[in-house]
């Protein structure tokens, strides 16, 4: 198994040093990493250039269209796209590999956040459970390169949730794995917000989602409900 990563960044300057440290620590001649940057202006590319991986700059903003755009410069016969704000455990390489061999083609992990304030921990807790509603692109996504092309790579036209899309469009014909280890995801959204606001808001953009609502839509009433690090919404 040859395992691309691939991690789509935007103003990624205060995340991606660490998950790059990371995954550096795991030195295989079948891994390659991938950063592809939708035109950062806080000096993510500086910093990804200091590491071990492959920078390349998308032309289109967009993660579906930044991660379509690594997919097909990518070696890998896996793909394993990363959050930049995540942490993947040091198995994962194994765990892919593991999954993949009994006949999972496509899966994720659960995830914790990186607080310790219970009503994190309760979210966290719902991410074991095999339901749409509970995954999420934080969780962290591999799938084959053959699935990935049957399904025509994830669809451009979501501006966000993305990843929603592509799982519930393979589900419908492959079985899917939720490893039973822990990604660590940034708790970033909830030091700016309530609690109840932020499920509120995941939520209330879930049903839109489900209801086909224009993703346009969707970003104007997220923008509108939270508040965002330095006022900028962190697609």
């Amino acid at each position: 198994m040859f395992l691309s990563i691939i991690i789509p960044t935007y103003n990624e300057s205060e995340n991606i040093s660490e998950l790059l440290l990371l995954l550096q620590e795991i030195s295989r001649n079948d891994i390659e990493i991938i950063v592809v940057d939708g035109g950062s202006t806080d000096g993510t590319q500086k910093l990804i250039e200091n590491h071990e991986a492959i920078l390349l700059s998308s032309k289109e903003k967009g993660r579906a269209k930044q991660m379509n755009f690594a997919a097909k410069k990518a070696k890998g016969n896996v793909l394993y796209f990363v959050h930049a704000d995540t942490l993947p455990p040091k198995s994962f390489y194994e765990d892919i590999k593991l999954s993949i061999a009994e006949g999972f083609p496509m899966g994720c992990y659960r995830f914790k956040f990186n607080s310790d304030k219970k009503l994190l921990k309760l979210n966290s807790y719902f991410t074991r459970f095999d339901r749409l509603m509970c995954r999420g692109g934080d969780q962290s996504l591999f799938i084959t390169r053959e699935l990935f092309d049957d399904l025509g790579g994830y669809c451009e036209n979501h501006k966000v949730m993305e990843d929603y899309d592509i799982i519930l469009r393979a589900r419908k014909k492959h079985p899917f794995k939720i490893i039973p280890k822990d990604v660590i995801v940034s708790a970033r959204k909830y030091d700016y917000n309530s609690y109840l606001k932020v499920n509120y808001a995941n939520f209330v953009a879930f049903m839109m989602f489900y209801a086909k609502v224009d993703h346009d839509k969707i970003i104007k009433f997220y923008k509108k409900t939270l508040n965002h690090e330095k006022n900028e919404l962190k697609y």
